[in-house]
């Protein structure tokens, strides 16, 4: 029998079959992904085992809510990066040929389909609460896109989806050695 939470923020979230520490709500709209339509899932909680998860997810949801395509835009170099970085490791292929011609790096956005917002919370150092968007990508179709903002305010990571929310994890670096975390404010 599914359960059922409630977010002040974004109202009902179902609790997943599979999963029983996931909880997924119905699309809303995300201002900064141009106001696309996306379900936001609730991953690794157990209402029991962590009381203020709601509250802080509300919080960060309310933070990133608030982003809009001028933050989107603003971040537009890491996704631009991120898309070169990748072509030039894997050797030119002209299917990638409007890739490679974008000049205004805004236009990266144009390549990038988001598919579903997670919100969780990070299990060591900080134990903060973190927004990730995860996209397809026309230039990586194996492993994606992720976006992930710490308490949905500000751009933390920017990596393929590899299961990490922050580099520091990803590389088991200290956080002060993570480029994007390391200033967050």
């Amino acid at each position: 029998m599914s359960k059922e939470i409630i977010s002040k923020t974004i109202g009902s979230l179902k609790q997943d079959e599979s999963f029983s520490d996931w909880w997924k709500s119905a699309e809303i709209e995300i201002p900064l992904m141009n106001k696309e339509k996306l379900a936001i899932t609730f991953m690794d909680f157990e209402p029991e085992h962590d009381t203020t998860f709601v509250e802080e997810a509300d919080q960060a949801l309310e933070n990133f809510l608030r982003l809009t395509i001028d933050d989107r835009n603003s971040i537009s170099e890491f996704a631009y990066k991120n898309c070169m970085d990748f072509l030039e490791a894997v050797g030119y292929d002209e299917d990638d040929e409007p890739l490679w011609e974008i000049q205004n790096h805004d236009k990266i956005w144009n390549f990038v389909q988001p598919t579903e917002i997670y919100i969780s919370r990070r299990h060591r150092r900080d134990k903060d609460i973190y927004v990730q968007i995860v996209c397809e990508c026309d230039w990586e179709q194996e492993h994606g896109l992720q976006l992930v903002f710490r308490q949905g305010k500000q751009l933390t990571r920017i990596s393929s989806q590899d299961g990490h929310i922050t580099e520091a994890d990803a590389y088991d670096k200290p956080d002060s050695e993570d480029e994007l975390l390391s200033k967050f404010i």
